[in-house]
């Protein structure tokens, strides 16, 4: 879902109301003179247009355009707490402190780790990762494992990507005696746990101004102002030099793209140059995964968020969450290649679990009646590592927040996912003060929960009740943001090239779609696991171009571009590159279809 009913920034395409997917079609309007922005900057007029649609002006364009670190990066100090962290890590170094980084065990998690643990080897400080087994302890720290690794020998922990709601957990490990440090993004309460620093930017009496920082990014601040404290004291000679910390981007890059979130400001800074250290494959588990998915040109966000995402993710599904954060920061070329092979592998595994549940989540939803503000799912002994993804394909597939339940021995592990404009985080913490969970929290597009199995259905009323606040649910209708309609012939290589000046896409820069009028769907057939491919050509035969519709087979989308008889329909998606075997084709990857009679 782009938005929900009638956006002051949006109006109407081709008058569709309802599209093969239920959604309302709406063209993104200029907010500025795109014409301008082109004629001075030496842009094609399309890319002054899709600037100006995302609110870039003339002023703002170029450092849009070309995002550089230097340009968005403010004094670390902003964020509350940080030079407390920073001093209790700096005495750390001095004292040679071991270090243990407890991490979630999400790509966010991993990379926060490695990026902490690769910083502390540089200063020849000894540490530790430890990553929680989703399944025996759940999210984020709990006193069990804090007080075995102060066993083991850590005098300070740091968590990465949790911590900001681990209330009794960081208050058991104070009156220990062990000194812990909050590296976090996820929603706050006013409450803070009892800790040395809790640095997160979504604190409630923070400014605002790194709210959309995934953990990753606030673990690089962090970074960045231990490493200029010890510049300052004199630390770094020519027998121990400062590390590169900008060769560590393409863990911050790889971090904030996962966590989807908003592609702005510093966020887009990290991504652009982050992708660039990526491409050199410096990062030796980085590279190894890379190979083992078969990656072989140029990384980009895509790759970053789809191919190598998901495998760092996996064995925190399925039930090796370390591993992710481990090849993240080995420097061992054959310790790389056998955790990537491993993290593929598991990876594999976790798509034949995913499908099987999410088929079993969609009948679940589709037989009981539901909001149109949630889709909720919850049965006994579905596995809790999946359940984030089926959720999001839920979201996907009905343009709704969804939540979906893994229930074992009495107890819901819960794991959700949003759309804009409705906060689920806020929404899970809420329900934990109201007493409906046993832990739980996020932020505004994602979040997760343990309930007790007979306060699920509660669970579910409460969040509807919440989500539903202030907004009229008979006019919640779907949109798709559309950015112009071409004709078949400007589908070409040029116009991806001007396009890809906006990159890297992703939340609050989405990738342009466009809207094809009036084609025909000249050949049909399916290929893959459940995708469609066709060509579509225009009303005089003239121009052809290739498309493929995603995991389309079984849904109306796909049904109906089966079914159209060459019939006039429109037709909107993305175009991308089709490089299988080398080539250079243009192909549109379909998002939904309407009618053609459907013109306004």
């Amino acid at each position: 879902m782009d938005s929900a009913g009638g956006a002051a920034s949006f109006s109407r395409v081709l008058g569709v109301e309802r599209s093969i997917c239920g959604r309302r079609w709406c063209l993104r309007r200029d907010e500025g003179d795109g014409q301008s922005i082109a004629e001075r900057l030496g842009l094609p007029e399309i890319i002054g247009r899709l600037l100006t649609q995302r609110g870039i002006d003339l002023d703002n364009a170029p450092l849009f355009l070309a995002p550089r670190l230097r340009d968005q990066l403010s004094d670390p100090s902003r964020l509350r707490d940080i030079d407390r962290a920073t001093a209790r890590l700096l005495r750390a170094v001095r004292d040679q402190e071991t270090i243990a980084i407890f991490g979630d065990y999400d790509v966010d998690g991993a990379t926060s780790a490695a990026l902490l643990t690769r910083f502390f080897n540089a200063l020849g400080v000894s540490s530790r990762i430890y990553v929680p087994d989703r399944l025996r302890e759940g999210y984020g720290p709990n006193v069990r494992a804090l007080q075995r690794l102060h066993a083991e020998g850590a005098s300070l922990i740091v968590t990465v990507d949790c911590g900001t709601t681990a209330h009794q957990a960081l208050a058991d490990a104070a009156q220990s005696g062990l000194d812990v440090i909050v590296v976090d993004h996820h929603s706050a309460e006013p409450l803070l746990p009892p800790a040395i620093a809790v640095v997160n930017p979504n604190r409630l009496d923070e400014d605002g101004s790194h709210r959309a920082l995934a953990a990753v990014g606030v673990a690089f601040l962090l970074v960045v102002a231990v490493n200029r404290a010890l510049r300052a004291a004199g630390w770094y000679t020519s027998a121990r030099p400062e590390p590169d910390l900008l060769g560590w981007l393409d863990l911050v890059a790889l971090g904030t793209v996962c966590d989807v979130v908003p592609l702005t400001g510093l966020n887009r800074a990290f991504v652009a140059q982050g992708i660039k250290i990526a491409r050199s494959r410096s990062n030796i588990g980085l590279a190894a995964l890379a190979a083992v998915a078969s990656v072989e040109e140029p990384i980009d966000a895509y790759h970053l968020g789809f191919i190598l995402g998901p495998r760092v993710n996996a064995g925190g599904r399925v039930g090796a969450a370390a591993l992710g954060a481990q090849l993240l920061s080995t420097e061992d070329p054959a310790i790389a290649a056998e955790l990537a092979q491993r993290l593929d592998s598991f990876n594999r595994e976790r798509r034949e679990v995913e499908a099987r549940i999410l088929s079993a989540a969609i009948a679940a939803v589709e037989a009981t009646p539901q909001s149109p503000l949630l889709s909720f799912a919850a049965a006994d002994d579905w596995h809790p590592g999946v359940i984030g993804i089926v959720a999001a394909r839920l979201r996907e597939r009905y343009e709704r927040p969804a939540c979906v339940v893994a229930i074992t021995d009495g107890i819901g592990r819960g794991s959700g996912r949003s759309v804009p404009g409705l906060a689920l985080g806020p929404a899970v913490i809420a329900a934990r003060q109201a007493g409906l969970l046993i832990n739980g929290g996020g932020h505004a597009m994602a979040a997760g929960f343990t309930v007790a199995a007979d306060k699920i259905e509660a669970l579910r009323a409460f969040l509807i009740t919440r989500l539903g606040d202030g907004i009229d649910c008979e006019t919640l209708v779907p949109e798709m943001a559309i950015d112009a309609a071409l004709s078949l012939a400007a589908a070409k290589p040029q116009l991806i090239d001007h396009v890809q000046k906006l990159a890297p896409f992703g939340t609050a820069n989405p990738e342009p779609r466009f809207v094809f009028p009036s084609v025909r769907v000249a050949h049909f057939g399916a290929v893959g696991n459940g995708h469609l491919r066709c060509t579509l050509a225009d009303p005089l035969g003239r121009a052809r171009l290739p498309a493929i519709a995603f995991r389309a087979a079984e849904t109306p989308l796909g049904r109906f571009l089966a079914h159209t008889g060459g019939t006039p329909i429109h037709v909107a998606g993305h175009l991308r590159r089709d490089g299988w075997r080398g080539g250079n084709a243009v192909q549109l990857v379909i998002d939904d279809a309407a009618i053609a009679s459907t013109v306004g």
